[in-house]
């Protein structure tokens, strides 16, 4: 299917992250917007005078009067599936925020509505469109480093923060807390990198946030294809905040700052790299799912990955309740 018009994007959502979605359809040829949904009307204004777009306050509203060609869904996790599923029987190609949705089976309903219409659908793993990690990836696939041996990723910030909606740290709204919504990315990024899946995974959590009702910190061990072992340490309390990933091999070491900067080891001390410039993450994104549906063939971050990363994280959560190992079926 080649497509000539320009496509049409409506965001179901008004919250902090819609600006990055519509400042990047905006800067992509070949899409323009044309809605914003949210249940708070004032906020779905305010954006709307912002890009000259039409406010609602119901998405299932807006896609009926304004039938757009693709649907943005970046609102609270739990309703991923809901909206996912409606957009795509009206025929909406969708720009779904992760995590995909708060469950293995809603994740596999969205896959089968998809299926079902024929659209195209591109998970928002940002982690695969940021330059760091993009050059941490043709490294690794270079193999100048020798062998893959381990890998350790921490995260720390300030999870609990004022500015942080309430809904991220009720679970039944947001999944859970810094594993749900930060670990997720962390899992990401490690399977992306690496090329490789999580097969086992232990965890351990606490809660000791001071609202909401979620996990606060966790420490995960997982093991990879072919054995290979990876760390993930977050915490959400107050302290310095911290985001590396340290990639481990027989002949060297990177360690990446997701975002900042990327430094490599050849045996001895690290040495900065400069990665390529490239578009902004969410451009290259909205560029990718762009060529998906003119060439009608899979987005490069698929459902059926992003649903791997569920899988994994349902794992985590599972042990961290029952202190079990836990093995992932695939």
């Amino acid at each position: 299917m080649m497509v000539s018009k320009e496509l049409r994007v409506a965001v179901l959502g008004a919250g902090a992250i819609a600006n990055q979605h519509f400042d990047a359809i905006r800067a992509t040829e070949g899409f323009s917007a044309c809605a914003v949904a949210d249940i708070h009307l004032d906020k779905a204004r305010e954006i709307a005078g912002l890009y000259e777009i039409q406010p609602y306050c119901d998405y299932k509203e807006m896609i009926a009067q304004e039938k757009p060609d693709v649907a943005v869904i970046a609102l609270p996790h739990d309703l991923h599936k809901e909206s996912a599923v409606y957009a795509a029987g009206h025929g909406c190609h969708l720009m779904l925020e992760k995590p995909m949705a708060i469950s293995v089976a809603e994740c596999d309903a969205i896959i089968e509505a998809g299926r079902q219409a024929g659209i195209r659908i591109l998970v928002g793993h940002t982690q695969h469109y940021i330059a760091e990690n993009i050059l941490a990836k043709n490294i690794i696939q270079s193999g100048e480093l020798g062998k893959l041996v381990m890998i350790h990723d921490v995260r720390h910030t300030d999870y609990f923060n004022d500015s942080r909606p309430q809904w991220f740290l009720e679970k039944d709204k947001s999944g859970g807390g810094i594993l749900a919504n930060l670990g997720t990315h962390s899992i990401d990024k490690i399977q992306w990198l690496t090329d490789r899946t999580v097969q086992k995974i232990s965890a351990s959590a606490s809660f000791h946030g001071r609202r909401g009702n979620v996990e606060g910190s966790v420490m995960i061990y997982m093991e990879l294809d072919d054995g290979i072992p990876a760390t993930i340490v977050q915490s959400g309390y107050l302290g310095a905040a911290r985001n590396e990933t340290e990639i481990i091999f027989t002949e060297g070491m990177l360690k990446l700052a997701t975002g900042e900067s990327l430094w490599i080891s050849r045996g001895g001390s690290y040495e900065k790299l400069e990665p390529a410039q490239a578009a902004a993450p969410f451009e290259l994104q909205y560029a990718d799912l762009l060529s998906a549906i003119e060439s009608d063939c899979e987005a490069s971050c698929t459902p059926e990955y992003a649903r791997q990363v569920i899988a994994a994280l349902e794992a985590a959560y599972r042990s961290a309740e029952t202190g079990t190992l836990q093995i992932l079926h695939r």
